[in-house]
């Protein structure tokens, strides 16, 4: 569940994005009296897309991230000798 920094932001309450990259992961904290909290989503060009309609934990977004991008994914192991027959 380790991403590095340069694969996302964290946005904290009062401070606005400076810059982005395209594609990149960015949280935006939610402030206490709305119950906290981070948004989840992607920079794009000309547009912000929220990848979970909802809010969530810092932990919950890394780990939708690491599935999303198909690090917890499980991949089946390859047979060598396999024949068609």
């Amino acid at each position: 569940m380790a991403k590095s920094p340069e694969k996302f932001q964290i946005i904290y309450r009062g401070e606005a994005l400076a810059y982005y990259k395209p594609g990149e992961w960015v949280f935006f904290q939610r402030p206490k009296g709305y119950g906290g909290g981070y948004w989840l989503g992607k920079t794009y060009d000309f547009v912000f897309m929220l990848e979970i309609p909802y809010p969530i934990s810092l932990r919950q977004g890394m780990e939708f991230m690491d599935e999303a991008e198909g690090f917890g994914a499980h991949k089946p192991a390859f047979v060598d000798d396999f024949k068609l027959e």
